[in-house]
């Protein structure tokens, strides 16, 4: 299995957008970008201007995390900003049905988000609909947060539920990722693995990719 690796830009210097990027840009394959209202999650990130700056300084897939208490109400908007694949949580959209469908419509990927605490049943009904399926490692809103072990059992979950139905989906582990645990999260079957603080926040981050692609691979 193929891994990604999608280093989140919240975790990033902001004054040196541009330049971080260019130093990881060709070691990995996506770029995570956290969207956050200050209502769906305590806090508040950045929004449609941030993704249409960056997106004038790199071809790397845009992997959209919303977290806001209307995720599918600005999809027009991130599609002409850059965006590739918007996802969004079950716990914002109870029926993603509609949301999907929309996404599609504009030319976006499409993603499902489940919190620490909600099951994998939680979203098994709507994972045909998905492009990626997100299990987050750690509570929505902040970086640098300890990664969850016990979500390794929603990530074998999702995985059998794709296999056993021949889907395609990929299925991305969002929180504390380091190369300490990058093995954890690939062996239950994630292929997407986000990292912020390991990344962005390591004197070389080039060499950090590396290190956790490694540790995937040995």
């Amino acid at each position: 299995m193929s891994i990604k690796i999608a280093p989140s830009l919240l975790a990033a210097d902001f004054a040196r957008l541009e330049s971080e990027i260019k130093g990881i840009e060709d070691h990995v394959e996506w770029l995570h970008l956290d969207v956050m209202d200050g209502h769906f999650v305590p806090n508040i990130s950045f929004g449609i201007p941030v993704i249409e700056s960056v997106r004038k300084v790199t071809d790397l897939y845009f992997d959209c995390h919303v977290m806001t208490t209307n995720p599918d109400s600005h999809l027009e908007d991130f599609a002409r900003a850059g965006a590739n694949l918007v996802s969004m949580h079950i716990e914002a959209i109870p029926d993603p049905t509609g949301p999907a469908e929309r996404a599609r419509e504009v030319g976006l990927d499409f993603g499902l988000v489940i919190n620490p605490i909600t099951p994998f049943e939680g979203i098994a009904p709507f994972v045909e609909l998905c492009d990626l399926v997100v299990v987050m490692s750690v509570e929505p809103g902040f970086g640098g947060q300890s990664f969850i072990p016990e979500v390794l059992s929603k990530v074998e979950a999702a995985r059998e539920w794709v296999e056993n139905r021949g889907l395609t989906a990929d299925i991305e582990v969002d929180g504390g990722i380091t190369a300490d645990n990058a093995r954890l999260v690939a062996d239950a079957g994630a292929n997407v693995l986000v990292a912020g603080s390991a990344v962005f926040g390591a004197e070389d981050p080039p060499s950090a990719v590396m290190e956790i692609r490694r540790a995937v691979e040995s």
